[in-house]
């Protein structure tokens, strides 16, 4: 090829080759301080992308496991409140036999003791019907276990077994009818010893209860602490690092200048030959 053509000026396009590679990694550089990002579509580094992206959905899908823990410890919370009325109830239902117990009251403080006694006993039954929370009941006769959520394909949960507080049920207060009475000396003797029996019983549904509130609170912060993990993860992956960037960003529009000047110094070659035919 002839070093002097006018046809053919492989210094200019040597130069806008090389402007163009620039142009390339100034535009790269930019969209990369732009977004944050050093892998923010498959083209940029299709392997990577996919393992975040893969991560990204793991991540998100844990929403929705703290969503199915969050409700089931609150549920679980409505049935704890539940039981520890219904305790402090028993409580003071013993108080109220013990005190029918004595042999030297008269008619009528037997009758208002008996009065506050069933009071009591219609309260308890109370609370444990409306301790619902979104519709669901731990405590009621029949009442629903908790499944919750515990990993992101859906393949694990927490279990906590309902706990039956209704009287004459199969639960902690099956030995206390819902028509029971202290009407008489020997019905308010033979009720003391029968409370306690529930109270011992509903404190180990309580203990029961409260494992499981415990573990589902120790299951969500454990999600969390991952959910926080794999964002890292991904970070570590698909960020720029932001520093580096625009050191690179300062030498590629520094090369970006030099590029252009070379260029315009190759397009004026072909006009120096103008000057052998003067």
């Amino acid at each position: 090829m002839p070093l002097n053509s006018v046809n053919t000026n492989t210094g200019a396009m040597a130069a806008l080759q090389n402007l163009s590679a620039t142009q390339t990694s100034l535009m790269t550089t930019q969209n990369r301080i732009n977004t944050g990002l050093k892998v923010a579509s498959a083209k940029d580094n299709g392997a990577i992308w996919a393992i975040a992206q893969n991560q990204r959905a793991t991540s998100q899908s844990l929403n929705s496991v703290k969503d199915s823990l969050q409700r089931s410890s609150s549920t679980v919370d409505v049935a704890i409140s539940a039981g520890e009325s219904v305790s402090d109830l028993l409580m003071q239902m013993k108080e109220k036999a013990l005190a029918a117990s004595d042999t030297t009251l008269d008619t009528n403080s037997r009758v208002a003791l008996n009065d506050d006694f069933k009071s009591l006993r219609d309260q308890i039954a109370k609370v444990v019907s409306n301790a619902d929370f979104n519709g669901v009941n731990m405590v009621k006769n029949g009442g629903t276990q908790i499944q919750a959520l515990a990993n992101s394909a859906g393949t694990s949960v927490i279990s906590v077994q309902a706990q039956d507080l209704s009287l004459g049920g199969s639960g902690a207060l099956s030995t206390i009818a819902a028509t029971d009475s202290i009407g008489t000396q020997t019905l308010a003797q033979a009720m003391i010893s029968t409370v306690d029996t529930a109270i011992t019983n509903v404190s180990s549904s309580l203990s029961k209860l409260g494992t499981g509130s415990k573990a589902l609170q120790s299951h969500l912060t454990f999600v969390g602490k991952l959910q926080d993990s794999l964002t890292a993860g991904v970070g570590n992956l698909v960020d720029a690092d932001l520093a580096k960037e625009s050191a690179t960003l300062q030498a590629l529009q520094t090369k970006q200048q030099l590029g252009i000047q070379a260029l315009s110094i190759a397009n004026q070659s072909s006009s120096v030959l103008l000057s052998l035919f003067r």
